[in-house]
């Protein structure tokens, strides 16, 4: 049975960041692929300010063609919005029943889980690999037997300091991979 590491997001636009995060957790945890898992509307965010969702996920493409163990996920394009994180962990289940699934988040995250929906029954069932975030050592539950922390390297890199750095034209070469900029540019996001 594989085991698949969801990390979801926004992507918005996707950013070196996160994909030297997916890598690691492929390469020095026990994750055998890791999902992205690109969410239409976080109940946590303004939905307005989110790009269009098929872009996002062509943009998680883009970003991952040729590597094989990370996959662009629009599952959560097909359920009830906005997403929680339970009901996507469930229909995945129910879909794959050969994989094991794990939740990745940041440490910032792990702070808030207990706000979660059903998060009682997120930590009882699904193991959650966590990586570092400045100022976050994951609170309470830390040292909860579900989760592994990491030493993930970090970057600090937002989507939304990305979205800015357009808007001013700046020069975003390096910060994503160059054909998620020309895709960027081709369709004009984030310019206005």
């Amino acid at each position: 049975m594989s085991k698949v590491g969801l990390f979801f997001g926004s992507f918005n636009p996707i950013h070196v960041g996160h994909l030297i995060i997916a890598n690691y957790m492929t390469n020095f945890t026990d994750l055998d692929e890791v999902w992205f898992v690109v969410s239409p509307h976080n109940p946590f965010k303004e939905k307005k300010s989110l790009g269009n969702m098929y872009d996002r996920l062509e943009m998680v493409n883009l970003a991952i063609d040729g590597e094989d163990r990370l996959r662009a996920s629009d599952v959560e394009f097909n359920l009830p919005q906005p997403s929680y994180t339970i009901d996507t962990l469930t229909h995945l289940r129910e879909r794959y029943p050969l994989k094991e699934f794990a939740l990745i988040m940041g440490a910032d995250n792990l702070e808030g889980l207990p706000k979660w929906k059903n998060a009682d029954i997120i930590l009882r069932d699904y193991p959650i690999v966590v990586y570092p975030r400045p100022g976050y050592d994951g609170g309470i539950l830390k040292d909860h037997p579900a989760v592994q922390l990491t030493d993930t390297p970090l970057l600090e890199l937002s989507s939304t300091f990305l979205r800015k750095s357009i808007r001013d034209k700046k020069n975003i070469r390096f910060y994503t991979p160059d054909n998620v900029i020309e895709f960027i540019e081709k369709k004009g996001l984030y310019s206005l």
